[in-house]
């Protein structure tokens, strides 16, 4: 999905796709581009902010490049983003586009600055470096996320693992971390701002610290964010890696009650034999333990997942593992991939899975995650819960559930009773002066 902001008609617009680090980077360079200059420009300026994770993203992406091109033929097209960082001939090609930046210098004032003139070769259109030559991430402070109730900081960036159906390493780089006084002072910002809840995002945020003096775990992040920014009413986590999940994590999701009972787990697949393939680092007994042992702690949690349907070599004994994992660890909130092969990964090498097939299973599996999340929302109904609101009458519970409630402001916390559902949200009501 593409989520599309901007400033006047003719000025500076942020095109951003994919992933909430993202949304965190397409605030910076608003910023950046903004300093630069772009939205001063004739026909003003519209910035991509791709994703590569899968070949449709990408596709998507190049989609509304062109549709960018013909609804404002005077703007200057730059894209950025993973798919930029990976494929950056790709869309230098494209008549398009004007600049393509790499994941690093997107951050950069200084490279929007000097735009190439129009009918440049593709090759003076490119300005992406070799993103596994940088060793560090900076913390680029924002003020806000525009259109946003919930702010956005970047812990990590990059990858050090290989599964072999994922490209993101080649975009992102390896495994690197923001000092932990950087990230404690972004949150202050951000809370200091009026930003009930912030969400630490990075792409493989359970090996954060690693790369860092001391070695510091996010468990300890976590408990000393909560610890010296009381004002922060809500701090939540994107995807982690639950065999990657520190001692001192753990207990602070049993413990913290500012700590958001809603974990999304990167499980990928239920069978051992294709995590083997996908070169994970858990097996499906401890995907399960895992939950379990966190449901014990605290009861009150809720888990969703990433999982791919149809990877190579992938039986229909294989598949049913996959789909029984969604009962086996409760999931609630299931993100469903179908295989898709990117070129330079291993997996688009070993032996493919009729698409047919994939397309079949990915339905089954979504089928299995609605009726898990209907599930949930039945056992929500009559209970009370804190929502924080998003936009005309939408928010989100502690648990990250979709509530419609005719109550409260965006960014505010709401505490509301549960009438019922719809089958997509829950329906609340909030008393009379109760909010938050």
């Amino acid at each position: 999905m593409a989520d599309a902001a901007s400033g006047r008609p003719n000025g500076l617009e942020i095109v951003t796709f994919g992933c909430r680090m993202n949304t965190y980077e397409s605030e910076v360079m608003r910023r950046e581009a903004g300093t630069a200059g772009l939205g001063e420009l004739d026909g003003g300026a519209v910035v991509f902010n791709t994703c590569a994770v899968t070949s449709e993203a990408v596709r998507q992406a190049k989609q509304a490049i062109r549709k960018a091109r013909r609804e404002r033929p005077g703007a200057r097209i730059i894209v950025t983003g993973c798919a930029a960082q990976t494929d950056p001939a790709a869309f230098a090609a494209m008549d398009e586009v004007d600049l393509v930046l790499g994941n690093e210098e997107k951050l950069a004032a200084h490279n929007y600055r000097a735009l190439p003139d129009f009918g440049v070769n593709d090759t003076e259109k490119v300005r992406v470096n070799d993103i596994m030559s940088v060793r560090e991430t900076a913390s680029h402070m924002v003020d806000a996320i525009e259109g946003r109730a919930r702010a956005f900081v970047q812990v990590q960036n990059g990858c050090d693992h290989r599964c072999t159906f994922c490209i993101i390493p080649y975009g992102r780089g390896n495994s690197r971390s923001v000092p932990m006084g950087a990230v404690v002072e972004q949150v202050k910002r951000l809370a200091g701002n009026g930003y009930a809840e912030v969400v630490l995002t990075g792409v493989d945020m359970t090996s954060y610290g690693a790369d860092l003096p001391g070695k510091p775990r996010l468990g300890r992040l976590v408990r000393t964010i909560l610890r010296q920014v009381p004002d922060v009413r809500r701090l939540r986590l994107s995807s982690i890696d639950s065999i990657e999940a520190d001692e001192e994590l753990v207990e602070a999701v049993a413990a913290e009650k500012r700590l958001m009972p809603h974990l999304h787990l990167s499980l990928q697949a239920g069978d051992d034999m294709i995590l083997k393939r996908m070169k994970r680092r858990h097996l499906r007994a401890d995907s399960i333990r895992f939950c379990a042992e966190m449901r014990r702690l605290r009861p009150d949690i809720v888990f969703g997942a990433d999982i791919i349907a149809g990877f190579p070599t992938e039986t229909e004994a294989m598949f049913e593992n996959s789909l029984a994992i969604v009962e086996e660890c409760g999931l609630t909130h299931l993100h469903v991939f179908p295989f898709s092969p990117r070129a330079g990964t291993p997996a688009a090498r070993m032996p493919q899975v009729a698409r047919a097939t994939v397309k079949e299973r990915a339905a089954r599996l979504r089928e299995a995650g609605e009726r898990a999340y209907r599930a949930h929302l039945d056992r929500l109904t009559g209970s009370r819960q804190s929502v924080l609101i998003e936009h005309d009458g939408i928010g989100r519970t502690e648990g990250f559930t979709l509530t419609a409630i005719d109550a409260g402001a965006p960014g505010e916390i709401v505490e509301a009773v549960i009438a019922g559902h719809d089958g997509s949200r829950l329906m609340a009501r909030a008393p009379a002066a109760q909010a938050a």
